[in-house]
């Protein structure tokens, strides 16, 4: 009888031991797969920025931004595809009823990020009114619409939202509350990678409290895209918060296009 309580106390420990071996080697291979994932999008954005300030396609209509969110574009699908046993990812229209908050925050994240980046570039200048130059400056409306409203948003959130965030999965039920709102490391992670991504494509020399400013602006955009999308599972709620969160930054330029 004693031998045969043995025998059971032994299976049970066996069993929890290998329960626990399970439970950690599936925490090592998430671990694995969220660096790796890290790791693809620094390189995407990386090369995007390099290559897209290389090649220039010499076509008048085309943006030279164009490249670069192309390179971001296909990349980012063919990660999705390489990776799709990590990445549940999915995009389909969203019912119009539950568009009004995020466009409203994406609308608000424009206005606040706006007034940081002037911010942060009086003080950078020394208090003196700073010329800066915008790569959309040249830009038609038109033009400003296909190729920053529309491509942009959605080349970005591809990768920032539709394969970064999804990769960061198992981050989901891990974060801080923010207004009584839970914000996932995951969303926070892709928020601060799509802040440090926009500091890449321009060039202003204007210190560090302006690169600060630089990655804070979109950082906060980046929260609202990466909150309504981890709460809907739909890309496309990213994309529209994106292209709310770009409308005063297009307004602006375009009257300063049509001041010039």
């Amino acid at each position: 009888m004693v031998l045969g309580l043995i025998k059971k106390f032994h299976r049970l420990l066996f069993a929890v031991r290998h329960s626990e071996n399970i439970e950690n080697y599936e925490k090592m291979k998430d671990n694995k797969i969220l660096i790796i994932g890290i790791i693809v999008t620094v390189l995407i954005a990386f090369v995007a920025s390099i290559y897209g300030d290389l090649i220039n396609l010499k076509i008048d209509f085309i943006p030279h931004s164009f490249v670069l969110h192309t390179i971001l574009f296909l990349s980012s699908i063919s990660s999705i595809y390489l990776f799709k046993k990590y990445v549940n990812y999915r995009i389909e229209l969203p019912k119009f009823k539950t568009l009004l908050k995020p466009i409203g925050l994406g609308l608000l994240v424009s206005i606040l990020s706006s007034i940081i980046m002037s911010i942060t570039l009086i003080i950078s200048s020394g208090g003196s009114s700073p010329e800066i130059k915008i790569p959309t400056s040249n830009l038609s409306v038109f033009q400003i619409i296909i190729f920053v409203f529309l491509y942009a948003s959605i080349a970005e959130e591809m990768l920032f939202r539709g394969f970064l965030l999804n990769i960061l999965k198992p981050l989901k039920n891990k974060g801080i509350s923010v207004l009584k709102r839970k914000v996932s490391f995951a969303v926070i992670i892709s928020a601060i990678m799509f802040g440090l991504f926009h500091i890449l494509p321009f060039n202003f020399n204007k210190g560090l409290i302006f690169t600060i400013g630089m990655v804070i602006a979109p950082s906060l955009l980046g929260i609202i895209a990466g909150y309504y999308q981890e709460k809907y599972n739909n890309n496309a709620y990213a994309i529209i918060v994106h292209m709310a969160g770009n409308i005063i930054g297009i307004i602006g330029t375009i009257v300063m296009n049509a001041n010039s």
